[in-house]
């Protein structure tokens, strides 16, 4: 049996007769730059998310980068994230010329240990960024509490994260800023690069708009120095249709999460991820929308290669630490800094995961994992 590790080809053709229209009538009219497709699009996911406003952009990297500098993060600042996370978090912040001040992350859900943002508070501190590592929200009520107390910024790097619920809010309108990115494998994904940022602060959300075309407010009058950051039309459409499906997407994930940890529990070999948030707390929402289904397992390398060999395909979020990587050298942060991140790019496995996943699969999937870890 083939078990893909993400079919976005099965998702297409479901969404084929809906899709096809939108994309013609955009085409059909070019309305390819910042036209009512984005307008409207930003309408819905700001309702969506809950948060006041929303501002397409072309990925969301540059999401995470405007963010720093719609709230005037720049040379000499440091902004604090997590060793494990995507390389797109610390470049956004080398990209505004601040430093990237790395913790440590919690052994169980994976997410940013509070306690080690707390330690790594200094001067220079302007902002926090927590990622939603796989889909589940970092430990948010402690993390507001304390940017609070030290007047710091907090931008959620929410790129996994779609309609994730943390104690009845969706993530992206918790922190000051929320960032999204719709790469095609997303949650909510589209057919090329996209991002988004999303706020409550109309001043925010204002200077996002000008950074995102080149620092103008009106065309031809240009404020500052900005950029060429702006979603597509067509992506537009194709991210309002998709969105009206992402909550029934979502709540499969969820399903298919349950019995994938239901089929591995009692074998001690396998570590299935930790649900921080009680689901009832969500009145209705998702406290993890799985855009992974990420595991921990010793031998990995001969795991993937047995699994593949029986049609099973499987990634790896993410090998190789930031404070490992060769472009972050100049941090100095070497191998013992952080153990809970190095133990994880160790041990963790992605097993399939998608809204389209049949039983089956999920069945030969453990079946075939718990074969090699007995």
């Amino acid at each position: 049996m083939k078990v893909p590790f993400v079919d976005l080809g099965t998702q297409y053709r479901g969404l084929a007769a809906e899709l096809t229209p939108v994309i013609e009538s955009v085409c059909a009219e070019s309305r390819f730059i910042l036209s009512r497709d984005v307008k409207e699009f930003e309408s819905a996911f700001a309702k969506f998310v809950g948060a006041r406003e929303v501002v397409g952009l072309a990925s969301g990297t540059d999401a995470l980068h405007l963010a720093l500098r719609a709230i005037n993060v720049g040379p000499g600042d440091e902004v604090i994230t997590v060793a494990n996370t995507f390389i797109a978090t610390p470049v956004a912040i080398w990209q505004a010329g601040a430093k990237p001040v790395l913790v440590d992350c919690d052994p169980d859900t994976y997410n940013i240990d509070v306690a080690a943002v707390k330690k790594a508070i200094t001067k220079r501190t302007r902002a926090i960024i927590p990622v939603h590592l796989y889909g589940q929200p970092a430990d948010m009520d402690p993390l507001m509490e304390l940017a609070r107390a030290h007047n710091l910024k907090v931008i959620e790097d929410a790129c996994q994260a779609h309609g994730a619920c943390y104690k009845g809010k969706m993530v992206g309108s918790i922190g000051d800023i929320g960032c999204f990115s719709f790469y095609p494998g997303k949650n909510l994904g589209a057919y090329g690069d996209g991002g988004a940022a999303s706020t409550s602060d109309p001043d925010i959300a204002q200077r996002l708009r000008m950074l995102r075309d080149y620092g103008q407010p009106e065309k031809y009058r240009h404020m500052f120095k900005g950029f060429n950051s702006r979603l597509d039309g067509i992506q537009a459409a194709i991210l309002s249709v998709k969105l009206r499906h992402l909550m029934d997407w979502n709540r499969a994930r969820f399903k298919h999460a349950h019995e994938y940890t239901k089929r591995l529990e009692g074998c001690s070999k396998v570590v299935p991820p930790k649900i921080m948030v009680d689901p009832g707390s969500c009145e209705g929402a998702i406290p993890h929308v799985f855009h992974l289904f990420a595991v921990r397992v010793s031998d990995r390398d001969r795991i993937i290669r047995k699994l593949g060999e029986a049609g099973i395909a499987t990634g790896i979020h993410y090998p190789i630490p930031i404070h490992l990587q060769e472009a972050f050298a100049d941090l100095n942060c070497g191998r013992g800094s952080f153990p809970n991140a190095e133990r994880l790019a160790a041990e963790e496995l992605s097993l399939p995961m998608y809204p389209e996943l049949k039983g089956e699969q999920i069945e030969w999937v453990c079946e075939n994992l718990l074969a090699q870890l007995r």
